[in-house]
C-alpha cells in the first residue's frame, strides 16, 4: 500500500520558482517602459505567437470569450443568424454567440468529445452563417472535414482553440484551420497569463485590422471611432509574461504528452474506465487528461480522500444550463449528456513526476 501523497492539480508556485528571474524581468520591462496598454510588449507577443502558429496576423484581446465575440462581430454575424457549435465546452463559447445576438445551434459530439462533423450539415439552415468547433481538452476536432463543409456551404469557420495552444492536426497547428482562430490565456491554459488574456489569429490582414478596431472602442485612430467596439485589450504586463512562457510551450507540452502516455499505459487494462484520447496521441497538448466512468462521483470522492484532486469538464451540457431553461428541451444530444455524467479530469501538468502518476494510477486501480 502506497503512503498518502498530496498531489497538486496545477502547480503555479513550482513554475514560478523555476522561472522567477525571467518572469520578474518581464514585469520590470513593463514598469520601466512606463506604458501599460497596447505598446511594445503586446506588439512583439502578437508577432511571436503568429510566427509560432505559422499565421500572418495575431491580435491580442482581453480574454478568450471576447476573442470569439470580436471574431463574430468582425464577420458580420448578428441577430437572426445561426452559429453551429458543440454542446460540450466552457459556456464562454456559447456566450460569445449570444453576445452578438445570434442563435447557437447545438449538434452532438463524438466518442472523443469533439463536435461530430457528420452531424453538422443536417443542422445547416438558410440562417446559418458560421460553424464554431471547440478543440476540447486540447484535442483536435475533425477540422479538415469541418472546413470542407464550411467551404461547400459558404460558411465561416471560427475555431475555438482556447484549450489547444500547440496542439496539431495533420501537422498543422490548431487555431489555424478556420477563417479565424481564437485563444484564451487564462492562467490554467498551457500558455497561461497571470490574469485574463486572449488572442485572435487569421491569415486576413484586413480582418485583423477590424479586430484591432473592435478591441479598442472601435477606433481607427485616436478618438476616431469607425464602428461599434469593446474595451478588450491584452495589457502589456500579460503580454510580457506570455512572451517568456511561449519559449517553453513546446517543451512543457511534450512533458504533458509524456504524462498522458504514462497514464495510458497504467490505466489501459482497468475495467469500467475509458480514456478520452485523440485519434493520434501526439496531436494533443493534453491541456486536460480525461477519463470516463459510470462511477465518476464515487471515484472523485475516493481520489480526494487520498490526496488527489480532480475536476469535471463539464458537469452540465451547455443547452441544459439553467439559463436556457426549456429552450432546448427536445434537443437530441445523447452522447454529450452521457459524457457530462461520466467525465473526470485527472492532474496533468508539466511539473508532475513519475511518482505522482504511479500514485494516482494505483489509487484508481485500488478503487476499481
Amino acid at each position: 500500500m502506497q503512503r498518502y501523497r498530496k498531489i497538486n492539480y496545477l502547480d503555479f508556485s513550482k513554475e514560478f520558482s523555476l522561472h522567477r528571474k525571467e518572469y520578474l524581468s518581464a514585469v520590470e520591462r513593463v514598469f520601466k517602459s512606463g506604458v501599460y496598454i497596447l505598446s511594445n510588449e503586446v506588439t512583439e507577443f502578437e508577432k511571436e505567437f503568429a510566427n509560432y502558429l505559422g499565421v500572418k496576423c495575431c491580435v491580442g484581446v482581453g480574454n478568450g470569450l471576447e476573442a470569439i465575440q470580436i471574431s463574430l462581430m468582425a464577420l458580420g454575424i448578428k441577430k437572426g443568424d445561426e452559429v453551429i457549435t458543440t454542446p460540450l465546452s466552457a459556456v464562454a463559447t456559447t456566450l460569445a454567440i449570444l453576445a452578438v445576438g445570434a442563435t447557437p445551434v447545438f449538434v452532438d459530439i463524438d466518442e472523443n468529445g469533439q463536435i461530430n462533423a457528420d452531424l453538422i450539415e443536417s443542422a445547416i439552415t438558410n440562417k446559418t452563417k458560421a460553424v464554431l468547433p471547440v478543440d476540447l481538452y486540447g484535442q483536435p476536432a475533425n477540422l479538415v472535414r469541418i472546413k470542407d463543409i464550411c467551404r461547400k456551404n459558404k460558411l465561416f469557420l471560427v475555431e475555438d482553440a482556447c484549450q489547444a495552444h500547440g496542439s496539431t492536426f495533420k501537422g498543422k497547428r490548431l487555431g489555424t484551420y478556420g477563417d479565424v482562430g481564437c485563444f484564451s490565456f487564462y492562467p490554467t491554459k498551457n500558455l497561461g497569463a497571470i490574469g485574463d488574456g486572449g488572442a485572435i489569429v487569421t491569415e486576413d490582414p484586413d480582418l485583423a485590422e477590424i479586430f484591432r478596431e473592435i478591441r479598442d472602442y472601435g477606433q481607427k485612430s485616436k478618438y476616431v471611432h469607425v464602428r461599434f467596439g469593446l474595451n478588450s485589450r491584452l495589457d502589456e504586463l500579460q503580454a510580457a509574461i506570455l512572451r517568456e512562457k511561449l519559449k517553453y510551450l513546446d517543451k512543457y507540452n511534450e512533458k504533458r504528452r509524456d504524462i498522458a502516455k504514462k497514464y495510458v499505459e497504467k490505466l489501459k487494462d482497468i475495467r469500467d474506465l475509458k480514456m478520452v484520447l485523440p485519434r493520434k496521441i501526439d496531436d494533443s497538448n493534453f491541456h486536460l487528461f480525461v477519463v470516463r466512468t459510470k462511477q465518476r462521483d464515487k471515484l472523485q470522492s475516493f481520489l480526494k480522500e487520498n490526496g488527489v484532486p480532480s475536476l469535471v469538464h463539464y458537469p452540465i451540457a451547455i443547452p441544459d444550463q439553467p439559463m436556457f431553461k426549456g429552450k432546448y428541451k427536445g434537443l437530441e444530444i445523447p452522447v454529450a449528456r452521457k459524457f457530462v455524467d461520466e467525465v473526470l479530469s485527472l492532474p496533468c501538468h508539466p511539473f508532475m513526476d513519475s511518482n505522482d502518476i504511479n500514485y494516482i494510477s494505483a489509487k484508481i486501480s485500488n478503487f476499481v
